[in-house]
């Protein structure tokens, strides 16, 4: 049998797929069967099933809630009001938790890419004394449990007018956020090609423009990656918000937790509020998906 008759009856049988293709990719159209998407569809929707149950709880009386499941809303469509909604709106300490979980989870999210992406490409691309040495201690920083510092941070903040206050908790999320940021960063960017940072160089690009206009717009999908990490471990956080937050402004976190002391009574406010607050980060995770996916797969290929 010749080449070309053996590669048509190869064809014939399945898909070929070349050898030298990167692992991932061989794995990926090894894996694009029919089957393995209606199981992946099912995964989907077995996982999507508390996010539509908390919705629809949101959506009926709390009478309604306390008799029956929320699966009766499709046999009894009636049940659905939006008055639920309405309380939550009339609630200001819930509504104010979400504008001071806000302003939390932006200035924290942006501080650690700007800062992480300046000290990765710094650690990838810059000859200083005791590099290797302080990047050692940056990995090593990864370890420490949250745990760890709250007594002794919680000391320094109160010493320092921190404690309690939307800076204070500002400060923690940066300070713990920057040792996964810079251990990323710097291991993408060192990935660029050194070719592309030479003719730059050559070029008269200085190491801010070469950041800016070279580094940057390559590292686009690991930075967005770790901005959506950042910012959904940020909004989610309850600990560091509840010892470090000022307890008159709270986040949603501690401000929905404080309503299940009282459970029987504030149910219509909080399952739109645990909804409204599960929400959010769902729209920031599929606003950034496909830079996301990017840094993801380059990651896997690199």
């Amino acid at each position: 049998m010749t080449t070309v008759e053996g590669a048509a009856a190869k064809g014939a049988v399945g898909r070929a797929v070349p050898a030298k293709l990167p692992p991932a990719t061989r794995l990926a159209a090894r894996t694009g069967g029919g089957a393995l998407r209606v199981f992946l569809v099912l995964v989907a929707l077995f996982w999507l099933m508390p996010t539509v149950g908390l919705l629809l709880s949101s959506l009926r009386s709390p009478q309604q809630i306390a008799e029956s499941g929320w699966w009766q809303v499709f046999a009894r469509p009636a049940q659905i009001t939006f008055d639920n909604y309405g309380r939550l709106l009339e609630n200001e300490k819930v509504m104010g938790s979400l504008l001071t979980t806000a302003a939390i989870t932006v200035p924290a999210t942006v501080l650690v890419v700007v800062i992480g992406s300046l000290a990765g490409y710094a650690f990838a691309w810059m000859d200083f004394p005791g590099r290797d040495g302080w990047f050692m201690v940056v990995v090593g920083l990864l370890v420490v449990p949250v745990q760890v510092a709250l007594i002794p941070v919680a000391k320094l903040f109160g010493a320092v007018g921190l404690f309690e206050t939307t800076a204070g908790v500002i400060l923690f999320h940066t300070a713990f956020g920057l040792p996964f940021a810079v251990f990323l960063l710097r291991n993408f960017f060192a990935e660029i090609p050194r070719e592309l940072l030479e003719a730059a160089r050559l070029d008269g690009a200085g190491e801010l423009r070469l950041f800016t206009r070279v580094v940057m717009p390559l590292g686009g999908p690991a930075i967005a990656s770790l901005g959506i990490f950042q910012f959904l471990w940020v909004w989610n956080d309850m600990l560091i918000a509840l010892i470090f937050a000022d307890s008159g402004s709270p986040p949603i976190t501690v401000a929905l937790q404080q309503e299940v002391r009282q459970f029987g009574n504030n149910i219509d406010v909080l399952a739109p509020g645990a909804f409204v607050s599960m929400v959010v980060p769902l729209i920031v995770f599929f606003a950034f998906q496909r830079q996301f996916v990017s840094g993801v797969m380059a990651g896997a290929v690199k």
